[in-house]
């Protein structure tokens, strides 16, 4: 273990919650009990802020995989900052393997991409591809963040409908990306559900959280219920 990493660690432990892991524990379920330490989200942060503009943080973004869950929270965040698109991408994807829940899969979010889209989309559609659970999530997450609004076209939510996947967090990443599809761009998300285009499950959530967002009219919500499948 490199030198950084042990103080890295060290410092966890001493912003350990104990009760709070055990809450982690019951959210994130894909994740061994033994590795949270219990470190909360706000601390996190601010700790990312402080390592991000070490010159040796290399050293602990290189050594993979972390041991523990919170490494991958604070490894989330310190990717998060960086300001520069292609090192951010590189990090990004070099990460990306090693993600094994959706916490750190969705809390992962670069804000360099959004000055970047035309490069990302590329990215994209080359992580929706992949074979990993938690890829395919974080594909779709961008999707969901950077591509539903000015830059909207049919080609996006094409991408995710062609997604058929058996994995509980990626459909569940689906019927997001729909749900708020529908609050962003109705009538153009709509297609989707009465031409039954997507999985019966993801079809279902998209509409189940469609109906409890309050970006969706009381009218489209009576409309959404007619469309479930039974």
């Amino acid at each position: 273990m490199k030198e950084l990493t042990r103080e890295i660690q060290g410092r966890l432990y001493e912003m350990q919650d104990k009760k709070y892991a055990d809450f982690q524990g019951r959210l994130i379920p894909t994740v061994e009990a033994g590795r949270l330490i219990g470190v909360r989200t706000p601390q996190l942060r601010k700790y990312a802020k402080e390592l991000a503009g070490r010159e040796d943080i290399t050293e602990f973004l290189e050594e993979l995989p972390h041991p523990y869950f919170d490494e991958n929270q604070l490894h989330a965040f310190i990717i998060s900052l960086e300001k520069d698109y292609e090192k951010c991408l590189e990090k990004v994807e070099r990460f990306l393997p090693y993600v094994d829940n959706w916490a750190t899969c969705d809390q992962m979010s670069p804000k360099v991409f959004a000055r970047h889209t035309d490069k990302l989309l590329g990215a994209i559609q080359t992580w929706i591809a992949s074979e990993h659970t938690y890829t395919v999530r974080f594909a779709i997450g961008m999707l969901m963040q950077h591509f539903l609004d000015e830059q909207f076209t049919d080609l996006y939510p094409e991408m995710v409908a062609g997604v058929h996947s058996e994995e509980y967090y990626i459909n569940m990443m689906s019927a997001w990306y729909f749900a708020t599809g529908l609050a962003k761009q109705y009538d153009r998300i709509l297609p989707y559900l009465t031409g039954h285009r997507l999985d019966t499950w993801v079809h279902n959530k998209t509409i189940q959280k469609a109906v409890e967002s309050y970006r969706i009219t009381p009218e489209q919500k009576a409309y959404l219920r007619t469309l479930k499948y039974q």
